[in-house]
């Protein structure tokens, strides 16, 4: 049997609010409403397969990560394509940014991946996309790492998801009950996280406290944001909202987002830039995206700002709102 060689690509994606809607049982029917920026950035993964009988080795190129996660994607797809099981697999994947910070990794890596197994295998391009979009949403659910992060990323750019699910479902791969919306942009974002690891989400959606804070700070985020035309022009109500959100849901004054929300308006401030920038939380990281006020500024202000944080306990990473899928 020949070598079998697939590549995916996946950009990662921060959510600025949120809902939590994980009553039914079903993972398919879990998920999220809220809204967010995909990003251009995300993870690669390189999947090459051998005649043998799926077995899974994970290779991480930039740091030591976990493989439990690229198991379960993996498990999960041969579950619906029993040819799979007939390779042994290497499994490269390189990350441009931290897990747990909150920027989508693990969906991103399980779409990635998804999408790199199948097309080692020929499997046609929408299709590979379709199946990559539910088995990562699956995944995400039972191992309670993420709630709306696939199908924030079926739709790209800057997004609102409307309904909670999955974006896909059925051996047909039609239209699940996630739905989200986006419009492209070109805009320039810089992250700012801690270089230590994040809470994991879990923490957090299954913790009742937060859930209901969480859940009631969405609800009221999305009575604004749900409503109307999805376009450029909402960019301003997208950070309103975020704001609010962080704020109304108290994880602001969680302490090590609290430093570190003080420390990015603080920079923005003494570079100047007060009138231009915000900052907002990723969700559910302990990170900060700041973006400029109007989606169409330059990036002209993102070295100045992350030269600010040189040397200081804060990593930096320039990106831009991902392309629509």
């Amino acid at each position: 049997m020949p070598t079998a060689l697939g590549r995916g690509h996946c950009g990662g994606h921060i959510t600025l609010f949120f809902t939590i809607e994980d009553v039914l049982d079903d993972p398919v029917a879990q998920g999220s409403r809220g809204a967010g920026i995909c990003l251009k950035d995300g993870v690669e993964a390189i999947a090459k397969g051998e005649d043998g009988e799926g077995k899974l080795i994970v290779r991480f190129q930039d740091g030591d990560y976990a493989s439990a996660m690229y198991e379960d994607v993996l498990e999960e797809l041969t579950g619906e394509i029993p040819e799979i099981e007939s390779f042994d697999w290497e499994l490269n994947i390189r990350m441009a940014l931290p897990a747990s910070q909150g920027f989508g990794m693990s969906a991103s890596g399980a779409i990635a991946s998804a999408i790199s197994f199948q097309r080692a295998i020929g499997i046609p391009h929408e299709e590979c996309l379709r199946r990559a979009f539910l088995i990562a949403h699956i995944v995400e659910r039972k191992r309670s790492s993420g709630l709306g992060d696939t199908t924030a990323l079926s739709s790209g750019g800057v997004e609102r998801r409307i309904s909670a699910g999955s974006p896909f479902s059925g051996e047909l791969l039609d239209r699940g009950p996630g739905i989200s919306e986006g419009w492209a942009s070109e805009t320039p974002v810089l992250l700012i996280w801690k270089e230590r690891t994040g809470r994991h989400t879990s923490k957090y959606i299954d913790n009742p406290d937060w859930r209901v804070k969480i859940s009631d700070a969405g609800e009221s985020a999305m009575e604004i944001i749900g409503v109307g035309d999805w376009e450029s022009r909402r960019w301003s109500d997208l950070i309103d909202q975020s704001l609010i959100f962080a704020n109304v849901s108290g994880l602001e004054f969680d302490a090590s987002r609290s430093e570190l929300i003080v420390a990015a308006n603080r920079a923005i401030q003494d570079s100047g830039f007060s009138d231009r920038l915000s900052a907002m939380l990723c969700m559910l990281g302990e990170s900060v995206v700041i973006v400029p006020n109007n989606s169409l500024d330059g990036d002209d202000w993102v070295s100045e700002l992350s030269s600010v944080f040189e040397g200081s306990e804060f990593a930096t990473f320039s990106s831009r709102v991902g392309a629509l899928r």
